[in-house]
């Protein structure tokens, strides 16, 4: 892989760019320069709402709670057990009862007082949510991966960039600073010539020994839960009977709302080996994966726990894909290795040197932030594409969908990334874009 270089007035440019906590910059954007929709609050606060407040959502919240900058004033989900929990942590933390509970994320989108959203619904909401809240002028911070499918992020992209929107996926690992480090290392040439870079995704956890044992059953219908809006939750995936595994946390090892473990930490892992590798426009064109599942169509779950596949960039460097441990990644140059431990971003390097070595400013730069939710509240208020924009995340996502595609169809496909569709191969194609049961749309 070839130093990537550039001038001392490029680097400043850049990292001014990146490095989006800087304190040279207005510490609050104009109302002017953002429009009707995005207008900062009269507090010199910025106003969101929360959509999906279940696990993840819930904490993404609170994490923007304890930002003097914002406020949060309404939360939505359609299961009000998590709905009105939310609500409560909010009016808690201000010590009133305003915040605003929805069960219809439109009726929060629609509200002019609030300038940005939080999404952590299952991935299979993710897009039609995020397009909602752009078209109504809304900056988003939409948790990972993007979208469950490429039509559907590449959607997202076109919305975000039509109505002049910031967007942050939640690919957290992106703004440590170890990690960082690391793709620096690679982009500077520190590494020598990187041709690949070997990812691990185990599945070994707890929870997913769990789902491969529910994979085996039937599952039971039962009643839905009071206050729970099933059919919403389903949204535009076809109608079938409730099960309290089919939703809440597990819907994630079900490829109709979610990917399995290659969505799910796939979108940390080989979003960090795109960024290394400087692929973030674009990703791989040929895809060899394979593995297994329970394909039964009446399965609770039909993800894949055991896979291995090969993914490689038109430059040639590769992807190496198992379920091997540790989880996380490991840059494989002519002149040393760098291996990134996910989560956490912890270090190993060969030679060790390379852990104390200098990355100096007239090179690749990638900046820094105190954390990857202020990275997006600083992109908000400067209007500048934090660290884990959407087409970036969108790249990361389809690699993730490819892979799942090639393990379905259990073939080798050649992929051109510029038109984004799999050359000659219309079965694959139609894998695409998912079917959606009306009213649901992109």
């Amino acid at each position: 892989m070839s130093t990537h270089k550039s001038t001392r007035r490029q680097f400043l440019r850049t990292t001014a760019s990146a490095s989006v906590g800087a304190a040279t910059f207005p510490y609050i954007v104009p109302a002017s320069a953002l429009g009707k929709a995005g207008t900062v609050a009269p507090s010199n606060r910025i106003v969101m709402g929360a959509i999906g407040t279940g696990g993840k959502g819930t904490n993404n919240m609170q994490t923007f709670l304890n930002f003097p900058e914002v406020q949060v004033v309404a939360v939505c989900d359609v299961d009000a057990k998590n709905r009105n929990k939310a609500k409560g942590i909010v009016d808690a933390k201000y010590g009133n009862k305003d915040c605003k509970g929805y069960k219809d994320f439109r009726e929060l989108c629609a509200r002019d007082d609030i300038n940005a959203v939080s999404i952590g619904t299952p991935d299979h909401w993710h897009a039609i949510t995020t397009i909602e809240a752009a078209n109504k002028g809304k900056d988003i911070y939409c948790e990972k991966p993007l979208a469950n499918s490429v039509a559907e992020g590449r959607a997202m992209v076109e919305a975000v960039k039509k109505n002049n929107r910031i967007l942050q996926c939640g690919s957290h690992e992106r703004s440590t600073t170890n990690v960082r480090f690391a793709c620096e290392l690679v982009r500077n040439g520190r590494l020598g010539e990187v041709k690949t870079v070997h990812i691990n995704l185990p599945c070994s956890d707890g929870h997913h020994k769990k789902a491969q044992e529910l994979a085996k059953q039937d599952p039971p219908a039962i009643p839905v839960p009071d206050g729970f809006d099933y059919d919403f939750w389903l949204g535009h995936t076809k109608m079938v009977p409730y099960n309290e595994y089919r939703t809440h946390f597990w819907w994630r090892f079900n490829l109709r709302y979610g990917g399995g473990e290659m969505t799910d930490r796939g979108a940390h892992v080989i979003d960090l080996a795109q960024l290394g590798l400087d692929m973030d426009e674009t990703g791989p064109v040929e895809f060899k994966a394979r593995g297994t599942r329970n394909s039964d169509p009446n399965a609770l779950f039909d993800a894949f726990f055991d896979y291995k596949f090969e993914n490689v960039y038109a430059n040639g460097a590769r992807l190496l894909g198992t379920t091997n441990g540790p989880r996380g990644l490991k840059f494989e140059g002519s002149d040393g290795w760098v291996m990134v431990h996910v989560h956490g971003g912890k270090l190993e390097a060969e030679p060790s040197s390379l852990l104390s070595a200098t990355v100096w400013p007239d090179k690749v730069f990638l900046g820094r932030s105190r954390s990857h939710h202020y990275n997006f509240i600083e992109g908000v208020k400067r209007r500048k594409q934090p660290f884990a924009p959407a087409e970036a995340a969108h790249r990361t996502a389809s690699i993730c969908h490819i892979n799942n595609i090639g393990m379905i169809l259990g073939r080798d496909l050649k992929w051109e990334p510029k038109a984004e569709k799999f050359i000659g191969d219309d079965e694959a194609n139609a894998l695409l874009t998912p079917k959606m049961r009306a009213p649901w749309h992109l």
